[in-house]
């Protein structure tokens, strides 16, 4: 005889769940006053019961509460934990049974925090007005017609699912966030506002699910990296430090997508005091020297980031960092190569003590390599910015003496470069200490160091400018060979002139007295052929600096016989 398999029992709808739970209660509420046992226990768990039924009732009051996917699990959850109250109020309430006390006062607590856990969860879901919609609008992925509102709920319904679902709850709302970021870049900022991130960043935690862990990396790498609100919720919620420990030991790409979180956060400078705090400045070395060349790259930019920071800037130097930050300017990537070199000229900016270190560690001779290797135009602005910072010692003018091309590529910087390469070559020009072999190599670039005094803007430019021509033109060579270009003694002349308002005369009038300084009568009728004479005895009058002396040299004694003299030196 055959048997045939009886069907499993069917689920109870959620309708039913709620019938049960709402009937539960109205025997528990009055059942529970009864009791004469644990009195001040059963006090509080009848007010929870109370907050079960009053929630419950706004929940079924709402139009779709039907629909939504949560309460299938909600529900048979806080009945499983309904029956289990049941039957501690029978075990007290029956004399002839004499529970433990102490077993009891355990239970009683254990239920107790069930029913909070269980009111937390259906608070939320009541809070978040998604009951109030149907399921069809609300689960349904925003698109380029939705409304802000439509978005809003949208959000709402994602991060309680993030609260109170289970882990595939869990992982498709993260999926679902996660879609809706790599979408649309400005929804960052309206997560940040009305989603609970904090809770995101709860799943950072190490014992989260796996899956879900890495997961949430991606979202919150994701935040902080399109919206300035979303940086700042993410470290007020305090993401910082569980970041960091998922740097210490996630894997690869959880590593990669926590430290460009940490880059990103790490962007504001007030965030930058954290890191220490966190014990993040030795993660973040360790990273740099045995990461990825994704994970190098993010920590690198993450140590520029708080290397403004003089405790950490401490920190940095204590922890070794200097060799680090070096190599990884030479040998990294392009881009980790700008942003270590960023950060070395920040070490190098900030005080005698960390020019020491990077000097000691051989800096200005990587820089120099860098300088001649580099086809960054923002990289050789920081190399650059270091350079000039280390040249202040006489050890590193020393050093930069020793590159006989040093000067050549500041030369070809300044005739080529960008405005702000072709400023911090000038000024570095007019500072080291350059041979007179060297300077007359670099004569070509003394027409682009006219033509820099022009320019207005950015300020000081006129002056560095003004100081390197000078310092070339203590070659008799080279000034015999700016006189000979037209176009320099021409632009020199105009800004000589008082009704120039764009130049301070006191760079050109010094340009002037250097190309004099040696008496060259050829250099003279230059000069005066092009109108400088006349210019100079009006800024002499107003009393301009340096004036004075350049009109002496430029009339010698032989002013008046000037125009019928040759070119003779």
């Amino acid at each position: 005889m055959h048997h045939t398999a009886e069907p499993p029992p069917q689920q109870p709808s959620t309708a039913q769940t709620l019938d049960q739970i709402n009937k539960l209660l109205s025997h528990l509420l009055p059942f529970s006053l009864s009791i004469k046992s644990f009195t001040s226990r059963w006090q509080v768990l009848r007010s929870k019961l109370a907050t079960v039924k009053s929630l419950l009732t706004e929940i079924s009051d709402s139009p779709h509460w039907s629909e939504n996917e949560l309460l299938p699990t909600l529900l048979p959850n806080l009945l499983s934990t309904l029956v289990r109250v049941q039957t501690l109020c029978e075990e007290c309430s029956d004399p002839e049974k004499t529970p433990g006390k102490l077993l009891m006062q355990s239970d009683l607590d254990m239920a107790s925090g069930w029913l909070s856990k269980q009111i937390h969860h259906l608070d939320l879901l009541c809070r978040s007005g998604v009951l109030r919609q149907s399921t069809a609008i609300v689960l349904s992925h925003p698109s380029s017609n939705s409304t802000k509102d439509d978005l809003v709920l949208y959000i709402r319904d994602v991060f309680t699912r993030i609260q109170i679902g289970g882990v595939e709850f869990k992982r498709k709302a993260l999926e679902s966030l996660i879609q809706l970021l790599s979408e649309d870049e400005k929804s960052a900022g309206l997560v940040a506002k009305e989603g609970q991130v904090g809770y995101l960043i709860n799943l950072l935690d190490l014992n989260t699910d796996p899956s879900i862990r890495e997961q949430a990396v991606l979202a919150v790498s994701m935040l902080v990296s399109m919206s300035e609100q979303a940086r700042k919720c993410v470290f007020e919620e305090g993401a910082l430090g569980p970041l960091l420990r998922i740097i210490e030991s996630g894997s690869v790409t959880m590593k990669e997508r926590a430290v460009l979180a940490v880059e990103c956060i790490t962007n504001d400078p007030e965030n930058a005091w954290a890191i220490s705090a966190y014990g993040g400045v030795p993660v973040l070395l360790d990273l740099c020297k045995s990461g990825s060349i994704a994970a190098q790259l993010h920590g690198v930019g993450a140590i520029k980031n708080v290397s403004t920071n003089e405790d950490v800037r401490i920190a940095l130097a204590e922890e070794g960092a200097i060799p680090i930050l070096l190599q990884l300017m030479v040998s990294g990537k392009p881009s980790a190569q700008e942003k270590a070199a960023n950060c070395i000229a920040i070490l190098a900016s900030s005080g005698e003590y960390y020019r020491d270190l990077l000097i000691q560690e051989k800096g200005l001779q990587r820089l120099v390599h860098l300088l001649h290797e580099s086809s960054s135009s923002d990289t050789l602005e920081y190399v650059l910015r270091a350079i000039h910072s280390l040249s202040s010692s006489d050890c590193g003018s020393r050093i930069l003496s020793s590159y006989p091309t040093f000067t050549i590529q500041l030369a070809e910087l300044i005739k080529h470069g960008s405005l702000m390469l072709q400023y911090i070559s000038a000024s570095l020009l007019a500072n080291v200490t350059t041979s007179e072999e060297k300077k007359r190599a670099i004569a070509g670039c003394m027409g682009s160091l006219v033509k820099l005094m022009e320019s207005a803007k950015p300020d000081g430019l006129q002056e560095v400018a003004a100081n390197a021509l000078v310092s070339l033109l203590a070659v008799k060579s080279n000034r015999k060979e700016l006189v000979k270009d037209e176009k320099s003694v021409m632009k020199l002349v105009q800004m000589l002139d008082s009704k120039n308002d764009a130049v301070s005369k006191k760079f050109p009038v010094a340009v002037v007295a250097a190309i004099m300084a040696g008496g060259s009568q050829g250099c003279r009728k230059r000069l005066v052929e092009a109108g400088a004479y006349g210019h100079l005895q009006k800024l002499a009058e107003a009393e301009v600096v340096g004036a004075k002396k350049a009109l002496q040299r430029l009339s010698g004694n032989r002013l008046k016989s000037i125009f019928t003299r040759t070119w003779s030196n």
